[in-house]
């Protein structure tokens, strides 16, 4: 019985060590798209099927991050930072992408902008999306929110001809300046 007991503690406690590790690499994983001045004091999440999510590590600096590898639609490598104020916004966009009918989801997007129950991200905030089969081969797109900003807001064009960064879907809270090369 004393080593039935033993056994199961061993157990237990390998188990335990097991899980740490996995943590730590989720956590790593999560944080490679994550500038590196801000690496050490992001805070990182692992989102539930239910549009919420549990924190895996408290951060000091408002840089959040998130593993979507897996996800439907998603790289084998992918990983996402942004501001923690957009959190919500995140979680709303989730909720849109898990309706399978493209039309179905455009359609509740444009509801949802028309009627004011988009929520907005935080204006000026950083996006960085890391997309690659595996970390080695993944890049980096980094865009940075500007909800509501137009050409004539911002003097910025809306398209990538003059080859300098531009706003995408200008005028919509999804307004955002695209960086070339990124």
């Amino acid at each position: 019985m004393k080593r039935m007991i033993l056994f199961a503690l061993g157990v237990l406690v390998a188990s335990t060590g097991a899980f740490a590790q996995t943590a730590e690499e989720s956590i790593e994983r999560a944080l490679a798209a994550a500038p590196r001045q801000m690496k050490e004091g992001a805070t990182v999440i692992k989102w539930e099927a239910d549009y919420t999510y549990d924190t895996l590590k408290k951060g000091t600096n408002r840089l959040v991050c998130y593993d979507r590898s897996g996800e439907p639609g998603m790289q084998p490598f992918a990983v996402q930072c942004t501001s923690i104020a957009n959190l919500d916004r995140v979680a709303q966009n989730r909720k849109f992408e898990a309706v399978s009918d493209k039309a179905a989801r455009q359609k509740m997007i444009d509801d949802a902008e028309k009627n004011g129950t988009r929520v907005k991200p935080e204006y000026g905030s950083v996006w960085l999306t890391m997309n690659g089969p595996d970390k080695d081969h993944a890049r980096i797109h980094t865009t940075i929110a500007v909800p509501g900003a137009t050409t004539q807001s911002t003097g910025l064009p809306d398209n990538n001809k003059q080859g300098g960064v531009w706003i995408m879907n200008a005028g919509t809270s999804t307004a955002h300046i695209m960086t070339p090369g990124s």
